[in-house]
């Protein structure tokens, strides 16, 4: 059965395996002290163009959320992202588990918007018994977002702006960030990432690694973190996995190579989606596809294609997510539009 379920589904680039089988019995330090971690951290400091970066590497990406958002925050403040943001909404309650709340706000495409941050500063300030609130302390935005659309630059640069008005840290989630970057047409980079971001993360797990995540603090991470991480759970004892993992990412250009090429393999999916007369709930131009399928014709579909619910469309439609991996190949996509042939002649 073909897989469009997530970006996960595979295990690793297979350069990533050769080389955690090449250094597998090398003796390495532990929690990130290895030679293959630092160089790792040096590379991504190099490609961000922010040779002060502070660099952690951590588990997972609810880990990293978690981790990030509590150390950025003090106990009386809370995280305020878009309404569909990944910890509203996909991550059990973590950053509330830490006693911090989720402050959500209206998204518009899945993007929290400079104009209504700047408004609910505003009337919280406004407000005389603010003091018995909880505090927004920070900004939180996902690239790509939920649905698969990016942010522009001057959207980046807008929210910047508001936040550092307000004292307040940018935060992205960066999970799927390389499909983000390798999108045709878009001007975000890196490197303006790292001007205009406080912190930000880059993903390893659904971008041709085995699991991790780089964390990335362009002015220097928060007191202890490193301690915050242990104490999260996120902390390797075998630090060398994670070093290893994104190293190889990091060098070569692998991370956007492979980034690069799952965008071009949704495209071609959308394009063949688009021919046959299949609505798009929205225009994403990154590796999630979000389709609005009849709802029989999704159950017959979902006996031989695996895709992923995402919501009602109405009580006859339903939205669902094809998620094109950095593993995916032509075959797959045509084997795709094959079936979608299929059922449309039974």
């Amino acid at each position: 059965m073909l897989s469009f379920e997530n970006d996960y589904s595979e295990g690793a680039h297979p350069k990533i395996l050769a080389r955690l089988a090449e250094t597998n019995l090398e003796q390495q330090p532990g929690y990130g002290e290895d030679g293959y971690t630092l160089s790792a951290a040096g590379k991504i400091r190099a490609a961000c163009e922010c040779p002060g970066a502070d660099v952690y590497f951590l588990a997972g990406g609810t880990q990293t959320n978690r981790t990030v958002i509590s150390a950025l925050l003090h106990t009386t403040e809370g995280a305020v992202c878009a309404d569909t943001g990944h910890i509203a909404c996909h991550e059990a309650g973590a950053v509330e588990s830490t006693g911090h709340k989720v402050i959500p706000l209206p998204g518009r495409d899945g993007k929290l918007q400079a104009e209504d941050l700047r408004a609910l500063l505003r009337r919280f300030y406004a407000d005389p018994a603010h003091a018995h609130m909880v505090w927004p302390g920070m900004a939180y935005i996902s690239h790509p977002t939920e649905y698969g659309t990016l942010y522009t630059r001057s959207e980046l640069e807008a929210l910047s702006a508001v936040c550092r008005e307000y004292g307040l840290p940018l935060f992205l989630d960066g999970a799927r960030l390389g499909y983000g970057l390798m999108s045709e047409g878009t001007d975000v980079t890196l490197p303006l990432i790292a001007k205009t971001c406080d912190a930000f993360s880059i993903g390893g797990t659904k971008v041709g690694a085995l699991c991790g995540e780089a964390a990335v603090f362009p002015g220097g991470a928060p007191k202890r973190f490193f301690t915050h991480v242990k104490q999260s759970g996120a902390l390797l004892a075998k630090g060398r996995l994670l070093g290893v993992q994104f190293d190889m990412l990091f060098t070569g250009g692998l991370y956007f190579e492979i980034s690069r090429h799952a965008v071009q393999m949704a495209m071609r999916m959308k394009e063949g989606f688009l021919r046959r007369g299949y609505p798009l709930f929205l225009d994403s131009p990154t590796n999630q596809q979000f389709i609005v399928l009849e709802d029989g014709e999704m159950e017959r579909l979902s006996r031989r294609v695996r895709f992923c619910f995402w919501e009602k469309a109405d009580e006859t439609h339903t939205v669902v997510r094809f998620a094109v991996s950095w593993a995916a190949t032509e075959e797959m996509i045509d084997g795709l539009m094959r079936i979608l042939d299929e059922e449309r002649t039974r």
